[in-house]
């Protein structure tokens, strides 16, 4: 498995990131991966996003100690209905703990299992992003008014989560990669002439083409070729994560 993140933030942001990722072992063949994308019209968005992403990694290590201890293993499609419960009653409990308002703790969210040795996925998406697997793009967009999943925190878990219908799943999985909208955001950052690309040869570039994939530092690289070559940079905060599983 080869592994590939960025996470920069983008022109339009003066002082935060909005955006967030989390990637955890679950098992030896388990991987969870995630991008968050702070609401920009909420409340220090980029504190939600974070917050996410560390309860996630919490309860994957939790998840991860009993299943060892257990000595048991259950399908990806059962570890993401669980652990999406979990961040829905611990984002719930937080807020309540804080006294937080709603505008505080939205932020989307792209979460997924990913089953190294069945090369299997399974994805939901709560609110907007992209999702690439194996050169094949799908793109969830809701109109600059994403259905956070902080708004529903009062909600029975079950009855929220069986209205979910931005759901994937992939088998043969060689190419996987989950990116926040950030992506469709590059503009011209000082007006001077540069060789033209498109917008799908931007994201068809970070998400399918493989040069650079025997360094670790990938996207960043084509993140900085794009800026020096096509003068482009992402306006929005961009973070992407991207999974090349061993042949």
């Amino acid at each position: 498995m080869r592994k590939y993140e960025i996470s920069t933030i983008g022109d339009f942001h003066l002082n935060h990131n909005e955006d967030s990722f989390s990637v955890n072992e679950i098992s030896d063949s388990k991987l969870m991966i995630s991008v968050m994308d702070g609401c920009s019209m909420g409340k220090e968005s980029h504190f939600a996003s974070t917050l996410i992403s560390k309860i996630l990694r919490k309860r994957c290590k939790e998840i991860g100690y009993r299943e060892f201890a257990e000595k048991t293993e259950k399908g990806i499609k059962s570890y993401l209905r669980e652990l999406i419960e979990q961040l829905f009653n611990d984002l719930g409990r937080i807020k309540n703990e804080l006294n937080l308002e709603t505008e505080e703790v939205l932020s989307t969210l792209i979460l997924s299992i990913l089953d190294l040795e069945k090369k299997e996925i399974e994805i939901v998406t709560i609110g907007d992003g992209v999702i690439c697997c194996n050169g094949i793009l799908h793109e969830y967009e809701q109109g600059d008014k994403p259905d956070y999943l902080g708004y529903h925190l009062n909600e029975d878990f079950k009855a929220w989560f069986e209205k979910q219908k931005q759901r994937l799943s992939f088998k043969d999985v060689k190419d996987i990669s989950l990116s926040t909208d950030g992506i469709f955001t590059f503009k011209n950052f000082d007006d001077k002439e540069y060789e033209f690309i498109s917008d799908q040869q931007i994201i068809e570039f970070l998400l399918i083409d493989d040069k650079w994939q025997e360094n670790e530092m990938m996207l960043k690289k084509k993140i900085l070729e794009i800026e020096n070559k096509n003068g482009l940079r992402p306006s929005d905060d961009l973070t992407i994560v991207r999974v090349k599983v061993e042949e």
